[in-house]
């Protein structure tokens, strides 16, 4: 995945090191031009996945306030076909949500055969917030990680193919996404006090997600940086990502198409058959 970074599981990982501001010595222009290319090529590679419906997809993106979740779904949901894609959200978790494990809200939203999830947010805010503002203690933290673990290998063994994309932007950069909110009308619907309280925890919030990237990213399941700085960049790198993903299930997926169709076509011929014959 030539746009995205990846660590090894369990391989020490220090985000310090990772520039959100790469972008391949691509031009914005140059960008959206490979990005329109591959939303094309996902917009079959999708068609043809819940045709098939023998696999799913489960796209997790994860990021800091304005590291742009929003707008990577936007994007993603230009080419996914809307009648076999589902976009979830994960807020504060509810009364109900909070009276059972910190999975059970997750499950009901994974995708169905030849569908496509995309959570905004996801199961890893539990070890996310929940470490930095210390809701549960270090030990609960260290299981969730093997939950998590436990679960995604669930979801990938019934055939589902998990992505996770942790948008990774600088902490510059969010200061100008955060005033650019303040001061464009059209944008401050989006302003929240809380998204200036948490800066405050940003070494906090690196080292969480540092412990993620250890510890949660198996090749199975696999956990992909993204520069975030560049929104043009950002879409590119992650749409490459799905396709490339996608791209060798593309001949089988036709293959076992073709074999249906064949299958289909005689039983019609079969019924014109009988039918002529009354």
């Amino acid at each position: 995945m030539k746009y995205v970074h990846r660590f090894k599981n369990g391989d020490k990982v220090n985000l310090n090191n990772f520039d959100p501001d790469q972008h391949s010595n691509l031009s914005r222009e140059k960008c959206l031009e490979l990005t329109h290319k591959l939303g094309m090529e996902l917009a079959e590679l999708h068609e043809l996945m819940y045709a098939a419906a023998d696999t799913s997809l489960l796209i997790v993106l994860q990021g800091r306030d304005t590291a742009g979740k929003d707008g990577s779904i936007r994007h993603l949901t230009t080419y996914l076909n809307a009648q076999s894609c589902k976009v979830q959200s994960f807020k504060v978790p509810t009364e109900e949500e909070q009276a059972h494990d910190f999975l059970w809200r997750i499950h009901p939203h994974v995708p169905r055969s030849g569908y496509v999830s995309i959570f905004n947010r996801s199961h890893y805010e539990d070890v996310l917030i929940t470490r930095v503002h210390k809701m549960v203690s270090d030990s609960i933290i260290d299981r969730r990680y093997s939950h998590i673990n436990e679960f995604e290998k669930l979801l990938t063994d019934k055939g589902t193919l998990v992505l996770k994309f942790c948008l990774f932007i600088s902490k510059d950069e969010q200061e100008e996404r955060l005033i650019d909110r303040e001061q464009d009308p059209s944008k401050s619907y989006k302003l929240s006090v809380a998204d200036w309280k948490e800066r405050e925890y940003w070494d906090d919030y690196t080292s969480a997600y540092e412990q993620i990237l250890q510890r949660c990213n198996p090749d199975s399941a696999p956990f992909y940086i993204v520069a975030a700085n560049h929104k043009w960049y950002r879409d590119l790198a992650i749409t490459d990502t799905i396709v490339q993903t996608l791209q060798p299930m593309r001949a089988t997926w036709e293959e076992d198409l073709k074999k249906r169709g064949a299958v289909a076509m005689k039983e019609l011929e079969d019924f014109r058959k009988g039918s002529s014959g009354r």
